[in-house]
């Protein structure tokens, strides 16, 4: 395992990254690449190098802390470009979990010549204001969220955790606000396979935006795990590897 800090991004690296076509993992909301994707960079190196990061301002990409710009998810997508550049991939495979699968769809529409396969999941590309009722109902972090959540996000961001999350979910509502689009004109762009999948009890994602995804980009395929929440990949993870994997190797 390669742990180093990158143009201030904090990345992680296992497997063999040199070798091959590797993946590199966009973690969710506060997520990291340790919180979000231990489960992946153990399940797949010894199949494939594994490149994970903590987006700028999350984890150990502080200081400073999380800032939610308007233009925030293509930022985390160019940073994540950077950072394979970095390293000397010139060609790789993207997956991304929630919000970091926004920014591995716009790192697909916008890299073509680098992103050889793309799965995502739990991902939306349009905030409704049924969202925007969702993040608000869970805007109260010791009232609203779960014991998991809790014991995974506290011990990064301590008392940092509620203020952060605040300035989500008002990015959220300013985004939605500003006509509500994450990512739709970039997955109209992606041409790379890809894969979308989905849990059907996601209590976050309902399940008409993986079905958007998959009506939109052209040469892709869905996968629903019938039994599935917003973290599939850590619930199911050796399904989820082995799907995932699979759909490298086609």
């Amino acid at each position: 395992m390669l742990a180093l800090t990158l143009e201030a991004r904090y990345v992680v690296t296992r497997g063999d990254v040199a070798k091959g076509c590797p993946v590199i993992c966009l973690p969710g909301a506060m997520g990291t690449a340790l919180t979000d994707f231990s489960a992946q960079l153990d399940g797949w190196a010894p199949h494939l190098g594994v490149v994970a990061f903590d987006p700028r301002g999350y984890g150990k990409s502080r200081p400073p802390g999380r800032r939610y710009p308007a233009d925030f998810y293509h930022l985390d997508a160019q940073d994540a470009g950077a950072i394979m550049d970095s390293l000397g991939i010139p060609s790789y495979n993207v997956v991304g979990w929630s919000d970091g699968a926004i920014s591995a769809t716009i790192l697909a529409a916008t890299r073509p010549e680098a992103v050889k396969k793309l799965a995502v999941f739990g991902i939306q590309g349009y905030i409704t204001k049924e969202d925007i009722e969702s993040y608000e109902g869970l805007r109260d972090v010791e009232k609203a969220w779960s014991k998991r959540m809790l014991d995974t996000h506290r011990p990064v961001y301590g008392d940092d955790l509620q203020p952060m999350w605040n300035s989500f979910c008002d990015a959220m509502k300013m985004m939605y606000e500003a006509g509500g689009d994450m990512c739709q004109k970039e997955a109209k762009m992606v041409k790379c396979p890809t894969f979308i999948l989905h849990g059907a009890k996601d209590p976050l994602v309902p399940e008409h935006h993986p079905k958007w995804f998959h009506e939109t980009i052209p040469n892709s395929k869905l996968h629903i795990f019938p039994e599935g929440k917003h973290n599939i990949h850590q619930k199911f993870a050796d399904d989820f590897n082995r799907l995932v994997l699979d759909f490298f190797s086609e």
